[in-house]
């Protein structure tokens, strides 16, 4: 409890210091104004601008002030409708991830990949570790729609294809995430990834299949057996408690409007390549015409705009 009181003290502390900012400047602007004072003038905008610069702090960190927020992200990328065009889809989705990754100084390493049949990926799961990757990419979680003339298609027919992203935080200890040996079967398979004769020969992947639910989680990065299982068992507890989380919410309806389901037709942004270049969030309403810098991952603003949204929505509620 006084630890919780200590981060509340200094919470208000920071709220405290911008009110004191604002009313110097407030004064200040009433005696330059009086005295015709320019310089006190410019002394205002540059208090107002380290005020505001203060409370996007303030903001970003109540936004990022989730129970898990500062965890590591397990990101999956799944294939929908949409055939080659979205196994392509989904590679593409992948690059703007990892490239938005980069620009934000987060370590990411390939957990599992299912090529497609012709192009693309039809799966693909990562984790993304560094500064509060879950906290910022929970919002990505929905289905992606892309719009533009297929690649594939001979007769270049404007095409649409689904991807679905699953953002879950690693989950080290919760108390509602409870696995019993007793209900795991593990299958062990050749990876077809790369790594030479040894992933032709070693059976080092591994399969776990949570029998009680159904919920089914693989790694093949490692050469190691040992370490692909216990790679799998964080994705596997990491979904168990994502799993809690809804049925927690559909109990006490504590998500408010934002809600839907993971399924095509109900996508949470469009990217359109053709016959304009735009990409929108339909959830805020963002939207940007550079559809080209989008992919190459700057999200930022649909980021930090869907925070907001949903911020606003849980206040509401």
């Amino acid at each position: 409890m006084l630890r919780e009181k200590g981060a509340i003290e200094r919470k208000l502390a920071r709220f405290d210091a911008v009110g004191a900012q604002l009313e110097d400047a407030g004064v200040l602007l009433d005696l330059g104004q009086e005295a015709q004072d320019a310089t006190a003038l410019t002394e205002v905008a540059e208090r107002l601008d380290a005020a505001e610069g203060a409370l996007d702090e303030i903001e970003l960190d109540l936004l990022l002030g989730g129970e898990h927020d500062a965890s590591s992200a397990i990101l999956s990328i799944n294939a929908g409708a949409g055939g080659t065009d979205a196994c392509d889809w989904a590679e593409m989705l992948l690059r703007m991830y990892l490239r938005w990754a980069d620009a934000h100084g987060l370590a990411v390493e390939e957990i599992d990949r299912q090529a497609g049949d012709e192009a693309g990926l039809r799966s693909v799961t990562i984790l993304l570790q560094g500064d509060h990757p879950y906290g910022w990419l929970k919002t990505e979680q929905g289905v992606h729609r892309l719009v533009r003339i297929s690649p594939f298609d001979a007769n270049h027919r404007r095409q649409t294809a689904f991807a679905a992203v699953s953002v879950l935080p690693e989950i080290e200890d919760a108390p509602e995430v409870e696995v019993d040996e007793k209900d795991l079967r593990v299958d062990t398979y050749r990876s077809s990834g790369a790594g030479g004769q040894h992933v032709n020969k070693v059976e080092s992947a591994i399969r776990i299949t949570h029998l009680p639910t159904g919920i089914v989680v693989a790694c093949q990065n490692e050469r190691s057996q040992h370490k692909n299982r216990a790679t799998a068992m964080k994705v596997l507890r990491a979904r168990l408690w994502e799993r809690a989380r809804q049925e927690r919410e559909e109990k006490m309806v504590a998500l408010a409007g934002e809600k839907k389901e993971i399924g095509f037709g109900s996508q949470i942004r469009s990217y359109t390549l053709h016959p304009a270049q735009r990409v929108k969030d339909h959830r805020t309403d963002v939207e940007v015409g550079n559809a080209a810098g989008v992919l190459d991952g700057d999200i930022d603003r649909f980021l930090r705009a869907a925070l907001l949204n949903r911020a606003g929505a849980a206040g509401a509620a």
